[in-house]
C-alpha cells in the first residue's frame, strides 16, 4: 500500500491501556516490514482519571500527526474478570477509536488471539512467543519492551496481512476453508473467556 505521492504508508497498532497504553508504527517496505516507532504512554495511577485521559488523548493525538496512519489497528477490548481494569482498557480504547474516526483514519479492532495466530501462528501464544516473533518478523535488534509496545507492533503487523485478506475476501469471497476455521476458532476462544 503507498500513498499517490510514493510515500510508503504505514498502520499504527495499538494496545490500549490506562497505565500502560502500548503503540507501534510499521511500515511496508516492498514484501519486508519495518518497525518506524514503538513504545508505552504511561499515565501515574496517582493522577486523577480526567487527567489521565487527557494526557492519553494528547499522546495519540501526536502519534497521529507524527506518523500519520494508513489505518489503525486497536487490541478489542474483551470480557475480563477483573472489572475495574476493563473499564480503563475500554476508556483508553475508547479514546484511540474515537481519535482515528474523527481524523477519517480506517480503523480494525482484533482480539488478542487473532493478533497471536498471525504473528505467532498460536492463538496461545504466550508474550514471551509474541515478542520474539515481532523481533524476528520486524528485524529488530532486541525484542521490544514492555510487552505492551511488542502487543501494538503485532496489532500493526496483523492488520498488515489481514487487512488485504479482507478486501480479497469482500471481492473474490470467503478466505480458505483452513484459514477461515483457524480464525473462527481462535475468535471463538477468545470470546468464551
Amino acid at each position: 500500500m503507498f500513498d499517490p505521492a510514493g510515500v510508503p504508508e504505514v498502520v499504527l497498532g495499538i494496545d490500549p491501556g490506562l497505565s500502560r497504553c502500548g503503540y507501534g508504527v510499521v511500515r511496508r517496505d516492498g514484501a519486508t516490514f519495518r518497525a518506524v516507532a514503538y513504545g508505552v504512554i504511561r499515565t501515574p495511577p496517582s493522577d486523577a482519571l480526567p487527567v489521565r485521559l487527557a494526557v492519553l488523548l494528547t499522546e495519540l493525538e501526536a502519534l497521529l500527526v507524527e506518523y500519520p496512519p494508513a489505518a489503525v489497528a486497536v487490541e478489542r477490548v474483551l470480557f475480563q474478570v477483573n472489572t475495574r481494569t476493563a473499564m480503563s482498557v475500554g476508556q483508553a480504547s475508547g479514546l484511540a477509536l474515537a481519535l482515528a474516526g474523527r481524523a477519517g483514519i480506517p480503523v480494525a479492532q482484533y482480539s488478542p488471539n487473532e493478533v497471536k495466530l498471525a504473528v505467532a501462528g498460536d492463538g496461545g501464544a504466550g508474550k514471551g512467543e509474541v515478542q520474539q516473533m515481532i523481533t524476528r518478523l520486524l528485524q529488530l535488534a532486541e525484542p521490544p519492551r514492555p510487552p505492551d509496545a511488542a502487543d501494538a507492533l503485532a496489532l500493526a503487523l496483523c492488520h498488515w496481512w489481514r487487512a488485504p485478506m479482507r478486501a480479497v475476501g469482500a471481492v473474490d469471497g470467503p478466505p480458505a476453508p483452513r484459514l477461515a476455521a483457524a480464525i473462527a476458532a481462535a475468535v471463538a476462544k477468545a470470546d468464551s473467556r
